[in-house]
């Protein structure tokens, strides 16, 4: 089967890469983000679908818009069965959705309609889901709407973030994709619209998202370190300085004191008060500085938590 591709962060390139070593799949092009420019210097970095088709030596284009004249005629020459758009970050246009001679196809990191939008994974985590998935749809100009095709669950566990959940999710859309595209193909498979009074959005994730507010409850805390941990991180505010976490857990003890107040510091870590239990920092790092476990944190910096 002939397919083009359309996808932009490593997870997407890790799919990319299973599909292309496929020996029943034909990858006859690859969408992704253009290139953008680095925050130091001016070099031009590449997305990690661009960097793994170029390995793959498969047609690469990164177009501003998907509807400027040259590469809205490049694509429409290839023949297509199927578009797959996963984690791609643009919107395709109506003329690029019917092109496929069979269909135009979205995975989609979450069982809808629950999640729809662009951070579904950190969403699972930020509510303290049990289970998430993939949800395979049709794909219809309204976000993340279309039929489905066909869902996997799989299980949430404590100890996951967002990088292990995406990897989770990612091996599961390995393992299921191409028998979806098969099925489609021989007409073994039937669509089910989606419940749209049910639907739920996930908000955009920003770099302000990582201040803690320590009113909060202990498990919303811990929630947000799993959901941030890739990317923006977690952080709290102390004597004006930003401090990011890189280790913290709850403990079982009742906040007593005005939530952020430390309640204290020793060798097993950073004691502090929230809007329920306490929790405990276990790795932090001060700005411009190395990470440090709570044993260099008590001996270098007992005074300034004082």
């Amino acid at each position: 089967m002939n397919i083009l591709y359309a996808g932009t962060p490593s997870s997407s390139a890790i799919i990319l890469r299973n599909l292309a070593n496929n020996k029943h799949i034909n990858i006859k092009g690859v969408l992704t983000q253009p290139d953008k420019r680095g925050k130091r210097g001016s070099n031009l970095i590449q997305s990690p679908v661009s960097i793994e088709a170029k390995s793959l030596k498969l047609d690469t284009y990164k177009p501003e818009s998907i509807d400027l004249n040259e590469i809205k005629e490049i694509i429409s020459a290839l023949n297509i069965d199927f578009l797959i758009v996963i984690a791609y970050g643009k919107i395709i246009p109506s003329w690029l959705l019917e092109l496929p001679n069979n269909s135009s196809i979205n995975v989609h990191f979450s069982l809808l309609p629950k999640y729809r939008g662009a951070s579904p994974i950190q969403a699972s985590l930020l509510n303290g889901d049990n289970d998430t998935g993939i949800s395979i749809i049709k794909m219809t100009k309204d976000l993340d709407a279309g039929d489905i095709i066909s869902a996997f669950t799989i299980k949430i566990n404590e100890d996951d973030n967002k990088l292990t959940l995406e990897d989770k999710l990612t091996k599961k859309c390995i393992a299921k994709i191409y028998e979806t595209l098969r099925n489609m193909q021989d007409n073994k498979i039937e669509s089910e619209a989606q419940d749209h009074s049910r639907a739920t959005y996930c908000k955009k994730i920003k770099k302000t998202d990582s201040v803690i507010d320590f009113s909060e409850t202990s498990d919303d805390i811990i929630n947000k370190f799993r959901a941030y941990y890739e990317w923006p991180g977690l952080c709290f505010k102390y004597k004006d300085i930003n401090i990011k976490i890189h280790g913290i857990h709850r403990t079982n003890e009742i906040s007593t004191n005005k939530p952020g107040t430390i309640l204290k510091l020793d060798m097993t870590g950073l004691y502090v008060n929230t809007g329920d239990k306490v929790v405990v920092i276990t790795y932090l790092q001060f700005p411009n500085k190395k990470i440090i476990s709570s044993s260099d944190v008590f001996n270098s910096y007992k005074k300034f938590f004082q």
